[in-house]
């Protein structure tokens, strides 16, 4: 169950923020002022009372919750916005890599006063659930509580952590330990660099000392459904926040088709979910995309293959090499009219085409935009300016080992903000640390990559028979941790030691892929890993990325992970 509620003197300043009921407490974090606000949870009903310090006290009766399935905000009349006029650390949008570049800066300075500004109403969260665990719960209130159970079987919140975490911004500049402020349901619309200033949409304006661009990224959508009018945008999800995983859960109950257009990461990710819930509803489930088979541009044909066997297997019906020509609603349904002549009929579609990484300020603070992989510009240091920083999707970075580029994964968003938060603090360190990216297709196929991972180039696989313990869940309930980023970004591997068991021949067209490794090359180098359920293994496939050297043969380099063993 969740609440929305308006706190005059909370963390929301006046806007609503969605908080888990898990992670309401009885009193605000941080230090005080005349009034302290508590929000009460009496059965299905909650109360807000306003305690006056002086001779007498009064109470103001609330609103009632209707049920425990909607929420409504407390009748009030909220005391003009508090906005810190100046923040010393001003973090720019609410994802991941702020989240990490906040806990970064604090790590280093104990006492560092930081402020997030979030277009959301959400405290910052991890998306990958949304395309991940979330659909896989048991819990039919999941939309509500968005808690879900990881494939190791611990439960956890899509919240990186509770309210109480963070300091109110009213009590920003007063709070004896500094902290880590939101104010969501803002967005910068400009920002002064000669100033050191940015502008609100509400015209208010915060001045900073430093300042970190975490902006990320807004989903593509197809032209075909841009133009088609309203009738079709209506029911067409974007798929990228909490909001949107509500929606089409919603949507998904209500209808008898949908089609996800996209082969990629997040639509083979959504189609294997939504196709594991055909099964119960009788939903058909339909994936599109212009290549061959799922993960086209990433895998290799035999293994992209292979994987879009698996999601036909999960009731998914594949149609590949799908051009979208154009799109109508007719007669109660939506038809998608293809470049060859096919014509798929379906209630809702589902877009997960790509994302445009958000540059809305490089016009106004007059910083470059990257012509070839989008995002800001930054170099090697994660900086745009010297006193600007820039991480997560919208970040186009200068990587030391395989030169520029931009990458759009939750690791990256990890790695990548705690380097700018570093780097704020004053760390002056290069980018160096190749952030890896997973896939699951439910909780017995899985994937990790790292480096540049591209099925036009040259590649070598190794593979072996896969045992019981070769799963995305075995992993986790080996390792214990579901956001496997987490974990593995700390570890550094020295020196690998080779398993002792004989290795077959390289295999590249064998009829099942267990688990195996996939080599990337690029002018005989390995610029790229992708770790076939295999797991663990990370620190290991980082390390020969990192050392950039000629192997003679690939099959001996495979050995290193031990994937010969049981």
């Amino acid at each position: 169950m969740q609440f929305i509620c308006f706190l005059s003197s909370g963390l929301t300043n006046g806007s609503a923020v969605r908080v888990p009921a898990t992670h309401m407490s009885s009193g605000s974090a941080g230090g005080g002022g005349e009034n302290k606000l508590y929000v009460l949870l009496v059965g299905a009903a909650y109360h807000v009372l306003t305690v006056s310090l002086s001779l007498y006290c009064f109470s103001l009766a609330c609103s009632l919750l209707p049920s425990l399935s909607q929420t409504q905000a407390a009748d009030s009349s909220p005391a003009s916005p508090s906005v810190p006029s100046h923040a010393p650390y001003l973090l720019i949008g609410g994802g991941t890599a702020s989240f990490a570049a906040a806990r970064s800066i604090r790590a280093r300075d104990p006492g560092a006063r930081v402020l997030i500004v979030t277009e959301e109403s959400d405290l910052p969260y991890m998306r990958p659930p949304l395309s991940k665990e979330l659909w896989f719960s048991d819990d039919p209130g999941v939309t509500e509580t968005l808690r879900f159970k990881q494939w190791n079987g611990k439960e956890r919140s899509i919240y990186f952590q509770p309210l109480s975490f963070y300091i109110h911004p009213e009590e920003f500049n007063s709070a004896e330990n500094g902290g880590v402020a939101v104010l969501t349901g803002k967005k910068v619309i400009h920002m002064d660099v000669r100033g050191n200033k940015v502008k609100l949409d509400d015209d208010t304006e915060i001045s900073y000392d430093k300042c970190l661009i975490a902006t990320g990224g807004m989903p593509r959508n197809l032209q075909a459904i841009e133009r088609a009018g309203e009738d079709v945008t209506k029911r067409t999800t974007l798929f990228r926040k909490i909001d949107d995983f509500k929606s089409l859960d919603k949507v998904s109950r209500s209808i008898s088709s949908i089609t996800i257009i996209g082969g990629g990461f997040l639509g083979s990710e959504l189609a294997c979910a939504l196709g594991r819930r055909s099964t119960e509803s009788g939903l058909e489930v339909i994936q599109m995309f212009p290549e061959k088979g799922n993960m086209g541009k990433v895998l290799p044909e035999y293994l992209s293959n292979w994987t879009t066997e698996k999601v036909k297997k999960e009731g998914v019906k594949i149609i590949s090499e799908a051009l979208v020509k154009s799109v109508n609603y007719k007669d109660d349904k939506l038809e998608i009219q293809l470049k060859d002549g096919r014509l798929v009929k379906t209630d809702h579609i589902v877009a997960a085409v790509g994302l445009e990484p958000n540059c809305d300020l490089a016009k106004s603070a007059g910083l470059e935009v990257d012509s070839d992989f989008g995002g800001f510009r930054v170099n090697a240091e994660l900086q745009a300016r010297s006193n600007i920083w820039v991480a997560g999707d919208a970040a186009c970075f200068y990587d030391i080992r395989l030169g520029r580029r931009r990458v759009e994964h939750h690791d990256h968003a990890v790695v990548s903000g705690r380097l700018a938060g570093e780097n704020m603090t004053g760390a002056s360190k290069p980018y160096w640390h190749q952030s890896m990216f997973w896939s699951d297709l439910g909780p017995d196929v899985g994937y990790e990559a790292i480096g540049i991972v591209d099925s036009s180039l040259p590649t070598v696989g190794v593979f072996a028979k896969a045992t019981a313990k070769d799963t995305p869940k075995a992993a986790t309930e080996k390792s214990g941790t579901g956001i496997r980023s987490e974990s593995e970004t700390e570890d550094t591997a020295v020196s690998p030691v080779a398993s002792s068991t004989p290795a077959p021949a390289v295999e590249q067209h064998k009829d099942g892929y267990g688990k195996g490794v996939i080599f990337y090359l690029r002018d005989k180098v390995v610029v790229g890993i992708i770790l076939w359920n295999v797991f663990n293994r990370m620190p290991i496939a980082r390390k020969i990325i990192k050392d950039g050297e000629e192997h003679a043969d690939l099959n001996e380099v495979a050995k290193l992970f031990n994937i010969h063993e049981d």
